[in-house]
Order: structure tokens, then sequence, then C-alpha cells
């Protein structure tokens, strides 16, 4: 017999909130088709662009990019045949772009056009060193990371939907020694944006492996140039000259000592005299010395101390040999490079990138190095990160280091840099989006 007894209606209000509040829990510990989508594409994204990167019709593409630019080197502020190829590039990749900004560089922009921004960096100015082009060589590998940067843009092009902000393209001149990057953000550049990556190619690592670290990485660099004036004569008779070669004997001598005696030992600092110039003839005693070099650290705190003491040491010890020195730091025509400091979140997303596309065994933790990199402008006003792409194939035999006369690009590295440097950009803008607040009626976040 079917029981008929009514169930009373306490019992019955009872019932229904335990099912409304568990339907409640429920939905609330699902997450919501947007939020799982984007962790799916957050976690496909760097897969996906390898792939494409590694396409032999966009591999092609990027190594008769790299070799056009390597046929037609150009030095600081005067790549205008570079900056041609990398707007015609741009050009048929549909891409929007500034031109020219900091006198030949290049800004391009993918995406929504509001924020967040993210850039990618790349350096276009080639060497003074000799080659075909006499006095110019691309021997720092920077006509590969403008391959690579463009690569990236056309990347990132093919998935544009799938862009939660802006990605900023910087192609930027005079690395080498011009302080370009100084000039990018003094033409506001980088206005509004919050992160920016950057690379070096690097023939010590394997293709298919990165090297970088969180903090200090790259040194802050400055120069310096010191006449030291005498009084000339006969070699023969050196009692009736004051002889400025060996005060700039003693002067060379005395600068190894700030390092040596002067400096923390666990406080890396370099000072190198690389140039000496003083004399014509074996048997005269010249008028007047040039040395030149540079010096190297760290620290703000032992770069202003560095520098202080280079000159007290050149004038007193040119004074000990009854000489006269000036000393020049060229601070106003070559700006002090910073130290190159990467951003410790930036740091952890460069991790989580990298091992995601190259596997964690080929992420590599690097210790810091005294070369310099104007990239460090970058970095004095928002967040950047630099790391090193390797270039070192399966033979044993070594490839030349950078700024050799013998250098030359591996370009089987060209797929890693174009599909990490979209990765590290598309996959920081889908972390961040949610963080901007978009106020109805203002503006003036957008490009």
């Amino acid at each position: 017999m079917i029981n008929t007894k009514r169930v009373p209606m306490a019992s019955f209000t009872l019932f229904f909130l335990s099912i409304t509040i568990i339907l409640h829990v429920f939905v609330a510990a699902t997450p919501s088709s947007s939020s799982a989508s984007e962790q799916l594409s957050s976690s496909t994204l760097p897969t996906r662009f390898l792939d494409f990167a590694k396409k032999p019709e966009t591999f092609d593409w990027m190594v008769n990019i790299r070799r056009k630019i390597h046929e037609y080197p150009e030095l600081q502020y005067e790549e205008f045949k570079t900056s041609e190829v990398i707007t015609e590039e741009l050009d048929k990749l549909g891409i929007s772009y500034k031109h020219p900004v900091a006198e030949t560089g290049v800004i391009g922009y993918i995406g929504t056009r509001k924020p967040p921004f993210v850039a990618l960096r790349a350096d276009i100015d080639a060497l003074p060193m000799q080659s075909k082009v006499p006095g110019k060589m691309h021997a720092c590998g920077h006509d590969a990371h403008t391959a690579m940067v463009l690569g990236a843009a056309k990347i990132l092009k093919q998935h544009e939907k799938e862009i939660q902000g802006t990605v900023v393209l910087v192609f930027q001149p005079a690395e080498e020694g011009g302080a370009g990057a100084k000039r990018i953000i003094e033409a506001g550049a980088l206005e509004n944006v919050s992160a920016i990556f950057g690379l070096h190619v690097m023939p010590n690592y394997r293709v298919g492996e990165v090297a970088s670290r969180s903090g200090a990485i790259m040194a802050a660099s400055g120069r310096f140039q010191a006449t030291i004036s005498g009084k000339g004569g006969h070699a023969a008779i050196p009692q009736h000259s004051i002889d400025p070669i060996l005060a700039a004997a003693n002067v060379i001598v005395s600068l190894q000592h700030l390092v040596s005696r002067e400096s923390d030992p666990l406080d890396s600092q370099v000072v190198t005299v690389a140039k000496f110039q003083g004399g014509d003839a074996f048997n005269v005693i010249p008028d007047s010395v040039t040395i030149g070099g540079t010096f190297r650290t760290f620290s703000k705190e032992s770069f202003k101390q560095l520098k202080q003491r280079i000159e007290q040491v050149i004038v007193g010890q040119a004074a000990v040999q009854r000489c006269n020195a000036t000393v020049d730091f060229f601070q106003e025509k070559k700006p002090f490079y910073p130290a190159v400091i990467n951003d410790g979140g930036l740091h952890k997303h460069f991790q989580n990138v990298a091992g995601s596309l190259l596997g964690t065994n080929k992420v590599m933790e690097m210790p810091p190095v005294m070369a310099a990199e104007d990239f460090a402008f970058y970095q004095e006003v928002i967040p950047g990160y630099f790391f090193f792409l390797g270039m070192q194939n399966d033979s044993s035999e070594r490839l030349p280091l950078i700024h050799s006369p013998y250098f030359t690009v591996n370009e089987d590295a060209l797929p890693y840099g174009a599909s990490l440097h979209a990765s590290l950009a598309a996959t920081y803008l889908l972390k961040h989006h949610h963080d901007v607040t978009i106020v109805e009626g203002k503006n003036h976040d957008e490009l």
C-alpha cells in the first residue's frame, strides 16, 4: 500500500534549503567556462606557438629576414635600411606601427590596443667591425634578434583573437654604446607598458636551452679616456723630457689596485685599460699619451665610487711623474649603462613559460656576467626580464663568441626565440588582463 502520509511543511522547507546549498557550493567550486578556457590557453599556447614557428614556411621566412638584415649591417642611429625591412614586413602582416621613433626605431602593436600592455624588444644595430661591408658587421646577433621578434609578431598576429591586451613590438636602434633604449623611453614609446622582455643569442648554450636568473644578471658599464701630457724630446736624453709614456704605465698599474686592493672581493668590479696611444717613432718621447678603457660594477654605489677613484688615480699618478692629465667619461655623448636587474615576478613567469615550452631541464640558472646591455634602461622605469638563448649545435666544434669577426648565428635557434617571445607576452596578458580596471568613458590608457 502506498503511504499517503503528508510530509510536514517544515521538513520540506529544510530539504529544499539543503539542496539549494549543495548546488550553490557545487557551482562555486566549478570553474567558469571562461576561466577554464583561459587556463587551457595559457598552458597550451607555448607548444602551439613553437609548432607554428617550426613550420618550414615560418622558419624560412625568419631565415630570409635575418640574412637580408645581415647583408646590410648599419651602425647606431643609421639603421635606415634595417627599419625599412622591418616596416615592410609589418605592413605585409597587417600590423600597425610608429616610425621613426628615436631616429630609426620602429614600434609595432598587436592586440586590442587597450590595457594591459606588454613589450618585446629587439636591438637592430650592427658593430663597427670589418666584414664584407667595410667597418660594419652584425657580430652580436642583432639581426637574429630582429628576425625573432618579427617571428613572434607573425605568431601573435595569427592568434590575435586570443590576445587579452596589447603586445608592443620595440625595434630599438643603437644598443651598441648609443643608449638607444634610453631614447625609446624618452620618446614615450613605453607609456602604459607594464612589463618588457628581451633576449640575446648565446653560443655557450645549446639550441633549445635558455639561461637567466632573478636579480642582477649583467653589469653597469662606463667608459673613460685620459690624455696624459708631458714634454717630448729625444729618447737618448730623457732628462730633458717629461715622459708621458712612463706616467701612463704607472697609471695603468695603479688602476688595477682599485679592484684588487680597494673593493670588496664579494662585490664584483672590473677596470680594464684597453686603449694606449702615444708616439710614432722608436727614438722620440711624445708630448702626450692617450689611454682609455671601461669599468663595470653591479651596484650604483660601487659604480659611483669607482668612477671617482679612476679620475683621482689618473690625475694623481700623472702628477707624480710631473705630467698633467685630463679625464673624459663621455657621459653626454655615451650615457653610462645601468646594471641589468631581472624582476623576481617575471623570473617566475619566465621559468613557467620556458619550462612548458622547452622542458624544465632546458631552463638554466646562470651566474651574473660583467657584460653590459642597455636593456637596463627599460628596467629602471618598468619591470623587465632579459634572458639568453642557446645556439650551440650538437657538433663538437664550438661557435665563436659574440663580438668576434668569426661570429655566426645558428639559425636553428630562431623558432625557439620567436615562440618564447610570443609565449611570454601572450601568457603575461592572459594572467594580468583581469587586473585592469577600465572606467567607462576613460580612454586615456588606449594607444
